[in-house]
């Protein structure tokens, strides 16, 4: 019998704000977090503006030396886990070690390390190449640091799938306690590409928004919208098995009912036209959740505002839905946290959650002149109340990949 799997600690790291609580009350809120971007020279760049995390301190989470051993994104699942584990009131000494995993997903790992030792070993010899290199860049070490901060013996892994990362670390966590192999996991995703390199990359491929009014640059759905806008930071989820949860007095957010993954077998970044596989992606998560499509009440897009995403994502959504997509609240908040690449589907994971558990879809900012092809209700500029019961967080990514849970209130 499969077993049920709940929410019950959530911890966030964005430019909207760190912590789920005053991440939730921003999202509300419609704030956005994306502003001009000062860590490094954009002269030369025609992006110009990215959701930037300007206040973080590692030491606030981790020693100072560990920290100097860590590139940003682990730094960054550190300090979301930290969160995730005090959110939920977790003592991790209940459990069996080995009964308790870690899944963290990152689209590019330590993408900032990787710069910087490349710098070192041209400007001044391999002797100036750091031993720590490879354990600070490579993409499992979030997970491997996180495990071994807490001593979690469990299954550990890292997803690597681009932007589905998140959601992919999150349903495989949910598989996990589900089929008994865990009875708790800490799940999510954290990424810190907000390096020249990367900003080159993406701007060669003419990904990112050129609009250098922070305030414009990331409109999903919006029929002027020319790219997205780069975020950072991490979401960390604390799943349990229903029961223990129960056991402990926890408190529970939501519970995960449903997950699938599909891909496109198409393009290396552009979406199948058809929408084919990711309409497919949602037929196999709402019937994973057993419920009927009429039930769900909420999307959480992946909404990038690049002019193919979202018409592909309004799509796949009009072609599984059918007449019931009128009906549904479609919002995209990349528009406030910007495009977390790997750690979007965490974040955004973490966003639909509070929607059913407050009833409450926050808005989509930015959306001022509707795209025609993009016609459904995508909450532009203010939340709104509602009585939801089943939402789904979609997320896609480079390389074909969709990946869907479904998520329901608890309670």
């Amino acid at each position: 019998m499969k077993r049920r799997v709940v929410i019950t600690g959530m911890g966030v790291l964005s430019s909207v704000g760190f912590g789920c609580r005053a991440f939730w009350e921003g999202i509300c809120a419609g704030r956005g977090g994306i502003s001009t971007l000062e860590r490094f020279d954009v002269s030369d760049l025609p992006t110009k503006v990215a959701a930037e995390i300007k206040s973080f301190e590692a030491e606030d989470y981790m020693s100072k030396k560990e920290s100097r051993r860590m590139d940003l994104f682990t730094q960054y699942a550190m300090a979301a886990t930290r969160m995730a584990l005090e959110h939920a009131g977790l003592d991790l000494g209940r459990y069996d070690p080995y009964k308790v995993g870690v899944i963290i997903g990152s689209g590019v790992g330590g993408l900032e390390t990787l710069e910087d030792q490349h710098s070192a070993l041209i400007g001044k010899g391999v002797d100036r190449v750091s031993p720590f290199f490879i354990p600070m860049m490579i993409a499992n070490m979030a997970a491997g640091r996180v495990a071994m901060e807490y001593g979690l013996k469990g299954f550990n892994e890292c997803v690597i799938t681009a932007c589905a990362s998140g959601n992919n670390a999150i349903g495989n966590a949910f598989r996990k306690i589900q089929w008994g192999v865990a009875d708790a996991m800490v799940a999510g995703g954290s990424e810190a590409a907000i390096t020249r390199l990367s900003f080159a990359g993406f701007c060669a491929a003419k990904a990112m928004s050129v609009n250098p009014d922070p305030g414009m640059a990331m409109r999903p759905f919006d029929a002027d919208r020319d790219g997205f806008v780069m975020g950072e930071g991490a979401g960390i989820l604390i799943l349990e098995e229903l029961g223990q949860a129960l056991e402990r007095g926890a408190e529970v957010y939501a519970e995960i009912v449903g997950y699938a993954c599909t891909n496109d077998a198409y393009h290396i970044t552009a979406p199948d036209p058809t929408g084919e596989s990711g309409a497919k992606c949602l037929e196999l998560a709402v019937a994973d959740a057993g419920i009927e499509r009429s039930e769900v009440g909420y999307v959480n897009a992946h909404g990038t505002s690049t002019p193919k995403n979202d018409v592909h994502e309004t799509r796949i959504i009009k072609d599984f839905f059918g007449g019931h997509a009128s009906r549904l609240a479609v919002g995209s908040t990349k528009s406030m946290t910007g495009h977390l690449l790997g750690a979007a589907g965490a974040v955004e994971a973490i966003v639909t959650a509070m929607a059913l558990k407050d009833g409450f879809m926050p808005p989509t900012i930015g959306l001022r002149n509707a795209d025609p092809e993009c016609d459904l209700d995508y909450l532009p500029g203010e939340g709104r109340k509602a009585d939801l019961k089943f939402a789904v967080s979609n997320a896609l990514g480079f390389g074909g990949h969709n990946s869907m849970l479904v998520l329901r209130r608890y309670g």
